[in-house]
């Protein structure tokens, strides 16, 4: 959420970054400002009122003649009903005025490029070599399937469309993985977080979930639904409290399952473990003091977390800086990592990077006061550290070996107990 204060100073401001976001009809900003004004042009009225009648209680209280009494009773007594009839008038504004506030996206970065999909993300950085196979790479959909490390197709069977089991040396290679990843970031001094997974929907609104990507969630009973990542738990941690400066930055690591219901991706990636309504992810949150310079400097620091994991698993990738279009609404600027896929002759999305500066504070009410006793919204980054089956799909495509098999990195060795998965 934005503050008011910069939409009423900055309109255009506002209106460009709905067009350069691809979100144009989502909310009108003039019918915003003009519920604004209306509300405030009440509160002026009802302050007023409240004044006055404040003041005739306070006469009437110490009047002891009853004549006199009688007339600033009436009065009060006119005034009542003047109140009622404002007040209500300003909870139905009040409503309006909130509902069209969480529609209105945050302000790209000026170093964002502006674009209307994912063509127009530029390419920042490419690193590792690509491998040079003396053999026709197979994909991972075929490798799971040879090497048994996952079920497809009983995962249909019991889950439905977009269901696997992992199953033997994958199961223990995908968690050797997540466990990988939460080891390193914890040795990096950020606090490990087990976190639920199902949440209050207020938590999805504050985080920036809602109301734009709802469609996307699983919802449940009793206004909850499932998290599509850990990012939600971790940022709404502090939700409605006011941290001291000296306690940030608040440096999280959760790992959790995430669900997403994967709207708008028919047709695409129907076969493997790529793209699934449920995986496991390691994910990345720090609040910060304000100050964007510092924010970035984060942001760039974040993203070094994720390409160090990668590159200590010996992965190929290159980093994105993500366009107007193709990032979300509340964020302020994104990089993605993509991994490359020899299977299939490719990089592919593993990582997202992203901060919000108070965006997310904003809508969750998460304060800290300053070292002169200001209290301020604080700033929020957020980013993947390793999110599974994708990695893990990546990860024997590019070990794969002309009899078959399969080379897990020397890094996780220690986690799975085996060196090569072999066919059976």
């Amino acid at each position: 959420m934005l503050d008011i204060k910069f939409i009423r100073e900055n309109p255009d401001v506002i209106k460009n970054a709905i067009k350069v976001k691809q979100l144009e009809g989502t909310v009108d900003i003039d019918e915003l400002l003009q519920v604004d004004t209306k509300l405030q042009e009440i509160s002026k009225e009802l302050d007023e009122l409240r004044r006055q009648r404040n003041e005739l209680d306070k006469q009437i209280k110490f009047e002891k003649d009853l004549e006199k009494k009688k007339p600033l009773i009436e009065k009060a007594t006119e005034l009542k009903p003047k109140v009622n009839e404002l007040e209500e008038k300003y909870r139905e504004l009040k409503e309006k005025f909130d509902n069209l506030m969480l529609w209105v996206p945050n302000v790209p970065a000026d170093d964002v490029p502006i674009g209307e999909d994912e063509s127009g993300n530029v390419e920042i950085k490419v690193v590792g070599e690509i491998p040079n196979f003396d053999f026709e790479p197979k994909n991972h959909v075929e490798l799971i399937e040879n090497l048994k490390l996952a079920d497809t197709k009983r995962g249909t069977k019991i889950g439905g469309f977009r269901a696997y089991f992992m199953t033997g040396k994958g199961a223990i290679l995908e968690q050797a993985i997540l466990r990988y990843a939460y080891d390193f970031m914890i040795k990096q001094g950020f606090t490990p977080m087990n976190v639920p997974v199902m949440v209050k929907k207020e938590w999805l609104v504050g985080t920036g979930y809602f109301p734009w990507g709802q469609e996307d969630h699983y919802g449940i009973e009793n206004d909850m639904a499932l998290i599509g990542t850990a990012e939600v738990s971790l940022t709404a941690y502090h939700a409605n409290e006011v941290l001291d400066e000296k306690e940030l930055p608040v440096k999280m690591v959760g790992i959790s399952p995430c669900f997403r219901r994967e709207v708008g991706s028919h047709g695409k990636d129907t076969k493997g473990i790529f793209r699934v309504h449920y995986f496991n992810k390691v994910e990345q949150v720090v609040l910060l003091p304000q100050g964007e310079d510092l924010t970035r400097e984060w942001h760039d620091r974040m993203l070094g977390y994720a390409e160090q994991i990668l590159q200590d698993f010996g992965l190929p990738y290159h980093v994105l800086l993500m366009c107007t279009g193709d990032m979300g609404a509340g964020q302020r600027k994104k990089y993605d990592i993509e991994v490359w896929f020899p299977g299939e002759g490719k990089y592919r999305e593993t990582h997202s990077d992203s901060y919000f500066l108070d965006f997310q504070a904003r809508r969750l009410n998460m304060r800290y006061t300053d070292k002169d006793g200001n209290k301020k919204y604080m700033y929020t980054l957020n980013n993947t550290v390793a999110a599974t089956p994708r990695l893990l799909a990546g990860l024997i495509e590019n070990y794969q070996q002309k009899d078959g098999s399969v080379v897990v990195p020397e890094v996780l060795r220690k986690y799975t107990g085996f060196d090569v998965i072999e066919p059976e």
